[in-house]
């Protein structure tokens, strides 16, 4: 599994933009978003798309879905439950480095 949520988090890391927002409210808001989206999108689970908020996750959530099936054709194979575990490691390594390590002092300047 290590494997599978490295190349998804790899993947996130080299081609999504919304991981790197200028704040780590904002970073960790789509990161959580968007892949909690992903997940439903991939299994086929039913979307609430109630805020504008969820709307732009959802269009981020989608194309990366689609990408990420032509990449990672292992992704349609495995069950449900694997698929949030890996999800939810891919979730955290993003986390950790557009984060937890940022070396970008801004993110958590409380002028803004």
């Amino acid at each position: 599994m290590s494997a599978q949520s490295d190349e998804v988090a790899a993947f996130i890391q080299e081609r999504c933009l919304w991981q790197f927002f200028s704040r780590a409210w904002d970073r960790q808001e789509n990161i959580e978003g968007i892949i909690d989206l992903l997940g439903k999108i991939l299994k086929g689970d039913k979307v609430n798309l109630e805020t504008p908020a969820d709307r732009c996750f959802y269009a981020d959530a989608k194309i990366l879905a689609g990408q990420l099936k032509e990449r990672c054709p292992w992704i349609a194979e495995i069950a449900a439950e694997k698929l949030d575990e890996v999800l939810c490691d891919a979730k955290a390594k993003i986390t950790e480095i557009a984060i937890t390590k940022s070396r970008n002092a801004e993110l958590r300047t409380a002028n803004y």
